[in-house]
């Protein structure tokens, strides 16, 4: 009885822990509805986004592109390369979770910073796939709901950058990355990527200083190899 009684309170804090960070993440698709409609984009193309594409960083970084002049193939490969990180979540998740063959394509929509962030933390498969469902199912369904009432309402709230509404979601996406960098080499690849991509940003077109700022991981790469070999 004791086990069980500590398998669901075990089970009781996963699930507290998923709903917490899916609805907190989850309400700033708000944001993101009034940003898209700001941009241009009818209601429909920002719901469609949300439900199809579903990895708010993307999401911002396609409807700040057009919003600032970018063409959208441009956009879109901004958006397409902040969204390949997801793909190594899913190769590590892959083997945590262990889900049925029949369930992955489905599970795969909800690989995104959070449900990782929270199924990585659990000490059990279990728990992993419980934070990971709870997780993605709140944060699916709320970030969906928010973007709609977000796009319907960016009418009645004028200017996005009046209201500050427009920065929401990079915080958002800061405030995930910021815990992450633990090493003296990933805030120093962090730190050299804002300096890429905010000193090419009047020289390159919209969208494209985003890109150049990957060279950041490489570059950062190559100083601690050296490092390390010198050290030797």
């Amino acid at each position: 009885m004791t086990e069980q009684t500590e398998t669901r309170a075990g089970d009781g804090a996963v699930v507290r822990d998923g709903l917490a960070v899916g609805v907190a993440v989850g309400l700033s698709g708000f944001a993101f509805g009034v940003t898209s409609a700001g941009s241009g984009m009818t209601v429909a193309q920002s719901c469609v986004l949300s439900l199809l594409v579903f990895t708010g960083a993307s999401q911002f970084a396609l409807v700040g592109a057009l919003a600032a002049g970018g063409g959208p193939f441009t956009a879109a490969a901004g958006a397409f390369f902040l969204g390949t990180r997801n793909a190594f979540y899913g190769l590590r998740l892959s083997r945590l979770l262990a889900l049925p063959r029949a369930v992955r394509p489905f599970a795969a929509q909800w690989i995104i910073d959070e449900t990782a962030a929270v199924a990585l933390a659990q000490p059990t498969r279990r728990a992993a796939r419980i934070g990971f469902a709870v997780t993605g199912l709140s944060l699916y369904v709320l970030w969906n709901l928010t973007t709609l009432l977000g796009a319907l309402g960016a009418d009645a709230l004028g200017d996005t950058g009046a209201w500050g509404i427009d920065a929401a979601g990079p915080a958002v996406f800061l405030a995930l990355l910021a815990p992450m960098l633990k090493t003296s080499v990933e805030r120093g690849v962090a730190v050299l990527a804002v300096l890429l991509g905010l000193g090419l940003l009047p020289v390159l077109p919209t969208g494209v200083p985003v890109l150049a700022a990957a060279l950041a991981a490489p570059v950062g790469l190559w100083a601690e190899g050296r490092r390390r070999r010198d050290a030797r």
